[in-house]
């Protein structure tokens, strides 16, 4: 089985290495480089399936990287920021990073949480139209969310989306008509490191919307002054 390939980006040479030292014990095949031009050059070379990106990053920093390979790749980012610099988590989202870490950082927490996020996502699934979907997956007219394998399909084409993203759709989409203000989507998707950052939420529904239009027998609707609920309409038994 081949090992799964991370690309660490951080200019504090020390602590990349402890990184892939901690990724290598575990079975991954680790590159360093230590600033955004490189990481982008490695980017298209090394064909990684994980990036753990540095935001202060001497000349090109972490969110100016991001962007470009956002420009023309889904692969999952974390990002890594130390404690006391300043670090916009929404605009982060916003340029499309997957999670994040703060440093220091625990050894056994940054490998669950790229495991995790692997586990997530996985840019080679592909469903037919006419497939029968299987695992978990939740379907309404021209629509099909499919959490097992982290597909969507929206009139039988497949929609690319981060993890979040997927999670916070098919979370909405399998209680439908039930209203859930952000506070409880914050806490069932992200957990409790997001808590009172209801932004988040907003930019994911803003970015779910960019992708998918509302339906007439559906929609991912507004509750003015509480929050967001997937919308069933013309629903017959």
């Amino acid at each position: 089985m081949l090992k799964q390939k991370i690309l660490i980006v951080d200019d504090d040479v020390n602590i990349a290495e402890l990184i892939s030292l901690y990724l290598t014990k575990e079975c991954f095949d680790t590159k360093i480089v230590h600033d955004g031009e490189a990481a982008i050059e490695e980017f298209n070379s090394y064909q990684p399936n994980l990036i753990l990106l540095d935001l202060m990053l001497p000349g090109i920093d972490g969110y100016e990287v991001c962007r470009e390979i956002r420009k023309t790749s889904k692969i999952p980012i974390i990002m890594l920021s130390a404690k006391g610099e300043v670090f916009d988590k929404v605009l982060g989202l916003e340029l499309g990073a997957d999670d994040y870490i703060i440093k220091p950082f625990d050894s056994k927490e940054l490998v669950a949480r790229v495991r995790a996020v692997l586990r997530r996502f996985n840019p080679n699934v592909e469903e037919k139209a006419d497939d029968t979907p299987k695992g978990k997956f939740v379907q309404y007219p021209d629509l099909i969310i499919n959490l097992s394998n982290y597909s969507v399909q929206y009139y039988g084409k497949n929609i690319e989306m981060p993890p979040k993203e997927l999670e916070l759709f098919y979370f909405l989409a399998s209680n439908p008509n039930q209203v859930f203000t952000r506070e409880q989507l914050l806490d069932h998707i992200w957990g409790y490191e997001y808590y009172g950052d209801t932004r988040t939420v907003d930019v994911h529904i803003k970015r779910l919307r960019e992708k998918i239009k509302d339906h007439s027998n559906w929609s991912l609707a507004t509750v003015w002054g509480i929050g967001y609920k997937f919308e069933v309409k013309n629903t017959k038994k």
